[in-house]
């Protein structure tokens, strides 16, 4: 069935798109529009891209290359605007934007006021201060990453932190962006901070705070009190890697480190396994020439004294010849001759002594029989007592001398004596055996072949001796003691 005629005009979409964008052009072909500037974007063309932003409305805005290398100043999310230009459409996307032809400053927008206001607070508390700074861990075992599940940062990072160096990685998912997303932050955060070492999940080396790029609205949440508080408090290093290398949070002031991107946190946090094989090989191979070094300097500073030093044998043998000497010299001279020496030296002494007190005394009396004054006898008294007392101490030192040289001797006359008491035929005797000796001869006979032909034999036990004479192939006991003999009545004959 057919439809009912009509007289409205058909367009086709092109020509409805082209219409629309004629129509906003005549238009609004010159205005000024004062708002935010949010999401700005510089292509690599050189245009750029942004948006004009109030408390009720968004408006896309571009920027061509010509106008944007004509600005005296720089564009930033936040900053309040003016822009003048026109309104167009893109009928590509059925969208509309304004085409700034001059971008004037208008002023701080709110958002970046407040943002402002807040970085000082937080600061006066001291809570971006370098001191507070932790280095990271050079080879953290564990890694934590609060970021979303789901998304290219993860994945990111998961791939960068295998391919440098592979560790274990436990993720807590949060909400990046929106209501609600701040406080799962910070309570991530405080989390992975509050986990025991020896608990069943590992405590992280290092956190990664992570999330894509986006406008100065997306990123808010990282701009919270309690995820700066968060960051700040927490003991694990803790790596900032929100948005890219243009944007910058609060959390990026609290945190350790600032990564410009979510990849270069994951580089930050480990190092490239390989390389560190590399260097652990090069450092081996430069301590070993550094060993080998050192040790042939030594051998060469050995050698170099070995030569220097007179040889070993020489310095010995002048030492064995000093020692021989002086063991000579002792063996001529004995204890007693060094004895006899000093008391011959003792007597010397004690003869000139007595010549000396003599012939003061005939001095004295010569003195006295001339008439002179009357001698005092008292320095005639000090000299002899002085002569008394030194001849006393040298006869205590040549006793002294003599019973030192004396002991050496003594001890080991001693001990040879106890030793050969110890190994002496007596001890051999008071055991059970005696010593047979052929008669008048007094050979001692160890074997009964010895005593053929021998009329009479002397026996001796450890207490007395016996004489026995052999008789017809028998021999009859003739008892000579020295001592008492007592045998054991079982035993009648010795031969």
């Amino acid at each position: 069935m057919l439809a009912p005629a009509s007289n409205i005009t058909e367009y086709s979409v092109s020509e409805i798109s082209f219409a629309l964008k004629r129509t906003v052009e005549d238009t609004y072909g010159n205005v000024r529009v004062r708002g935010e500037i949010s999401g700005l974007k510089r292509a690599a063309s050189g245009h750029v891209y942004l948006c004009l932003k109030d408390d009720k409305a968004v408006l896309d805005a571009v920027a061509w290359r010509g106008t944007a290398s004509r600005l005296g100043f720089d564009l930033a999310d936040g900053l309040e605007v003016i822009c003048t230009g026109k309104l167009t459409t893109y009928p590509g996307r059925s969208k509309y934007q304004l085409v700034v032809d001059r971008i004037e400053p208008a002023g701080v927008g709110a958002l970046m006021a407040l943002l402002e206001e807040r970085k000082r607070k937080l600061a006066a508390e001291g809570l971006f201060d370098a001191a507070r700074k932790k280095p990271l861990p050079y080879l953290p075992a564990v890694v934590g990453v609060v970021t979303s599940p789901t998304g290219a940062v993860i994945r990111d990072i998961l791939h960068r932190l295998a391919e440098r160096f592979p560790c274990r990685v436990i993720v807590w998912p949060v909400l990046v962006q929106g209501e609600g997303a701040a406080g799962q932050v910070a309570e991530a955060i405080s989390g992975f901070d509050a986990l025991s070492p020896d608990g069943p999940v590992p405590r992280p080396d290092v956190l990664i705070v992570a999330r894509g790029g986006g406008s100065i609205e997306d990123l808010w949440s990282f701009n919270e009190e309690i995820v700066v508080r968060a960051a700040a408090a927490c003991t694990i290093p803790l790596i900032s890697a929100v948005g890219h290398e243009t944007d910058t949070t609060l959390i990026d002031h609290a945190a350790d480190r600032r990564a410009p991107t979510p990849t270069a946190a994951a580089e930050m946090a480990v190092p490239v396994r390989r390389e560190l094989v590399v260097q652990v090989k090069s450092l081996s191979e430069r301590l070993e020439r550094a060993a080998d070094r050192e040790l042939r300097g030594l051998a060469e500073r050995l050698e170099g004294l070995r030569r220097g030093l007179p040889e070993p044998r020489q310095i010995l043998g002048l030492a064995a010849q000093r020692l021989d000497d002086l063991s000579e010299r002792l063996r001529l001279r004995s204890p007693q001759e060094i004895v006899r020496d000093r008391r011959e030296r003792l007597a010397l002494r004690q003869a000139r002594m007595t010549e000396l007190l003599a012939d003061r005394l005939r001095q004295a009396r010569r003195h006295l029989e001339t008439g002179g004054a009357r001698l005092s006898p008292a320095p005639i008294d000090v000299q002899i007592r002085q002569g008394s007392r030194a001849l006393a101490r040298e006869a205590a030192a040549l006793d002294q001398c003599g019973s030192v040289l004396l002991e050496a001797p003594r001890r080991r006359l001693e001990q040879a004596a106890a030793m050969l008491g110890s190994l002496g035929h007596e001890r051999v005797l008071e055991r059970g055996y005696a010593i047979v000796r052929r008669r008048p001869e007094g050979q001692v006979v160890p074997r009964l072949a010895a005593a053929e032909g021998a009329v009479e034999l002397d026996i001796q036990f450890a207490d007395g001796s016996m004489t026995v004479q052999r008789a017809n192939g028998g021999a009859a006991r003739k008892p000579r003691r020295s001592g008492p003999v007592s045998p054991p009545p079982e035993q009648e004959s010795l031969l």
